[in-house]
């Protein structure tokens, strides 16, 4: 008996591997859905506002104009007297008399103080009965030493001894001039620093003393100048006390050398002071001329951009009339000019101007407001109600 076989087979199940690629297909097929759809979105958003009117910026411009500028620098300084010092005594002595007065002007040689020299004046007398004496011995002995009584050797020693007693006389008469303490030089005296019957030592100061007239202002400038400054100069100071008022000084000394620390070296100005009313210490302002002048393009400093990659100006023109161009929407201005920003080279600057020295043409008109909201090409409408300053010299108001 024959068997019969089957030739069918049981179905095969999907692989694990085919059935993590297709959840991966289909996840890959949903987030690139999602991804596309969310692109579109936002090209069409970039579209959107990309085409949208933008309102016009509110701006206040400036005619640049040309203006003929002398080099000039400026410093800070210092005023200094002509001869200060704290008068002081060589020798320690009680005060006996002050012959001064706090504030007052003295003139060389005015006694100041007088220290108690009795018991010096006492020694000196006999400094001086001693010399007297000697003296008379010398001349007696050189006339015993022209008859030969008397050897050499002894007039020698009567000499020798009339000069030492001498000398010791003109020394205690040097130590009582130097208890009468006199001003020094012509000045304005300070404050009084003794009392009468007080003990100074040797050094302790008595009073200040400055001479004011003249005067000298000393200020630093950078290495770069050390040309540009001659004996001679005239020089502008300028100090708080007296505002508004500039005094005329000249340049007499210039440091021969440049301090290695800061790279500045010091210059000297002298200027008369009769009145006295320029004190040492003040601080003082100091602007003087180079000499050199120059045509310069001018406009206020508010209309430039400074920027670590460039300097740069918006430059108004008037908005192009395009064919067919859609009017602003309803309660939106219309844009009367654009800007065009332009990159320029900057150079001194005067108060509240600055000086252009390539870039920019005279009668050609900036921006001086409103620059953080401007860009490249951006409509603009000007309003020039209200100006910011552009003085070359600007003063404070007082509110």
């Amino acid at each position: 008996m024959a068997l019969r076989t089957s030739s069918s087979k049981p179905a095969r199940q999907p692989s694990f591997a085919r059935r993590m690629i297709l959840m991966l297909s289909g996840v890959a097929v949903i987030f690139g859905g999602v991804f596309a759809v969310k692109a579109i979105m936002g090209k069409a958003t970039n579209d959107f506002f990309d085409n949208m009117p933008q309102p016009p910026v509110e701006v206040s411009t400036f005619e640049a104009r040309s203006e003929r500028w002398s080099g000039t620098a400026e410093a800070v300084g210092t005023l200094v007297a002509d001869n200060g010092t704290d008068v002081t005594t060589e020798a320690g002595g009680v005060v006996q008399q002050i012959a001064f007065e706090s504030g007052q002007a003295v003139r060389k040689g005015d006694l100041l103080v007088q220290l108690n020299t009795a018991n010096e004046q006492a020694q000196l007398k006999a400094l001086d009965t001693a010399a007297r004496l000697a003296i008379t011995q010398r001349d007696r002995w050189r006339e015993l030493g022209d008859q030969k009584l008397v050897s050499r050797s002894e007039v020698d020693e009567r000499i020798a001894d009339a000069a030492t007693t001498q000398a010791q006389a003109d020394a205690q008469r040097a130590l009582i001039a130097q208890k009468t303490i006199r001003a020094p030089f012509d000045g304005v005296l300070g404050i009084r620093q003794v009392n009468l019957g007080q003990y100074i030592n040797p050094g302790d100061p008595i009073v200040g003393l400055l001479a004011l007239d003249p005067i000298h202002v000393d200020f630093t400038l950078p290495e770069q100048r050390m040309n540009e400054v001659a004996i001679g100069a005239p020089v502008r100071l300028e100090v708080d006390a007296h505002p508004g008022q500039a005094f005329e000084a000249k340049v007499t000394a210039v440091e021969p050398s440049v301090d290695a620390n800061t790279r500045n070296f010091k210059v000297r100005a002298t200027l008369a002071n009769p009145a006295g009313v320029l004190r040492p210490g003040t601080f003082g302002r100091i602007g003087f001329d180079l000499g050199q002048s120059r045509e310069l393009v001018v406009v206020p400093q508010t209309a430039v951009s400074f920027n670590p990659y460039g300097n740069s100006v918006y430059v108004v023109v008037e908005a192009p009339k395009q064919a067919g161009a859609e009017p602003a929407p309803e309660g939106m201005p219309q844009a009367t000019h654009v800007v065009k920003q332009r990159f320029v080279t900057t150079g001194p600057t005067r108060g509240d101007l600055v000086g252009i020295t390539d870039g920019l043409k005279p009668g050609e008109v900036v921006v001086t407001s409103g620059l953080l909201r401007l860009r490249n090409d951006a409509g603009v409408t000007i309003n020039n109600k209200v100006q910011p300053a552009a003085q070359a010299k600007p003063e404070p108001e007082n509110r």
